[in-house]
């Protein structure tokens, strides 16, 4: 298949850029500054990557204003090079368009409810009271399991495991092994041995979300687990039950949330950082990688935990005095009460 191309003068019409140099200069694909070519685009957002600029090959460069005169080649001038990157990079990544239809090898419940335009691929199960919305997408190897909907124009890329009582919104991009729906992590205690607290909820993910590869989404024990519209979830991340997580909010691989946590609008949870179950967190609240969130958080502001990296021979030392951290501090303030 032929890449399409475009002009300086072509992109910053469409997306809403201004010309620095030759607006006829052609593009056919992106790169990093380092390595792009003449006919690709590159981007500038981050300062550290100014000295760049000047041996760069590329045919494009996206930057803002104050960057224009060091770039060697024709710039796109933008208030935010990243983003329009981004949106610039998808015209060389088109879709591809699934064919609507049932494959062959597909079981499906004849209660279930399949719309025309909907594309079921190879091998995928869908069970009784589900359905699935005009224009979808059911890659290979899905499971859909009894009373799931799956909205207009959502994805589910291949071996992604709806499991029951899950309910995705439009637009919905589920990735490789994600599964949504088991159940929740609810147990009781009773003369020594555990029992199992039944699982009544569903799980409800809202329009434009994006949910990435082997994340586990838990159905609530009573009321359902929540993802407002256009959250976005990295690998591997478990959301515990009943969690609530708010509009826009993104979070980093390896991070999970325990039962019942609630999660503002706006956040950011970096990579492995944990939030404790019962807790809550503001709006526009950005935790930094590996930090583990103990107690609710009001005000908005960026928020970390953890010790820095050092060599193991100074880290043993700091551990070791760690634990006298509460017997000095009983020192500090009986000698201040003495003076």
């Amino acid at each position: 298949m032929t890449s399409p191309s475009f002009t300086a003068a072509t992109l910053a019409e469409q997306f809403g850029l201004s010309v620095h140099g030759d607006a006829d200069a052609r593009v056919s694909g992106v790169a990093t500054l380092a390595r792009a070519g003449s006919e690709q685009l590159a981007f500038l957002a981050n300062s550290r990557y100014r000295n760049q600029l000047a041996s760069s090959g590329a045919g494009i460069v996206v930057l803002r204003e104050e960057d224009a005169d060091a770039a060697p080649a024709t710039a796109l001038i933008a208030k935010d090079p990243y983003t329009a990157f981004a949106r610039i990079a998808a015209l060389f990544d088109p879709a591809v368009q699934a064919s609507p239809g049932v494959h062959p090898s597909a079981v499906i419940d004849p209660s279930a409810r399949i719309a025309t335009s909907a594309s079921i691929g190879p091998f995928v199960s869908i069970g009784a009271g589900s359905s699935i919305g005009e224009g979808c997408v059911i890659g290979p190897g899905c499971v859909i399991g009894q009373d799931c909907e799956v909205g207009d124009g959502s994805e589910l890329i291949a071996r992604v495991t709806l499991v029951t009582r899950v309910r995705l919104g439009k637009r919905v991009r589920i990735h490789p092994g994600a599964v949504l729906g088991a159940d929740g992590f609810g147990l009781a205690m009773d003369a020594g041995r555990w029992i199992k607290v039944p699982q009544l909820g569903g799980v409800n993910i809202g329009d434009d979300c994006e949910i990435g590869a082997n994340t586990c989404i838990d159905r609530g024990a009573l009321d359902d687990t929540v993802l407002e519209e256009d959250v976005r979830l990295d690998n591997q991340i478990q959301i515990g039950h009943n969690v609530h997580i708010g509009a826009h909010t993104a979070m980093a691989g390896c991070s999970a949330a325990a039962g019942s946590a609630r999660i503002g609008r706006y956040c950011l949870i970096g990579g492995a950082a944990g939030v404790l179950g019962h807790l809550e967190i503001c709006d526009k609240v950005m935790i930094t990688a590996m930090s583990l969130v103990t107690s609710s958080i009001h005000e908005p502001g960026e928020y970390s935990s953890g010790t820095p990296l050092t060599d193991n021979k100074t880290w043993r030392k700091n551990a070791a005095r760690f634990k006298q951290l509460d017997v000095l501090a009983r020192r500090i303030k009986a000698a201040d009460k003495e003076s």
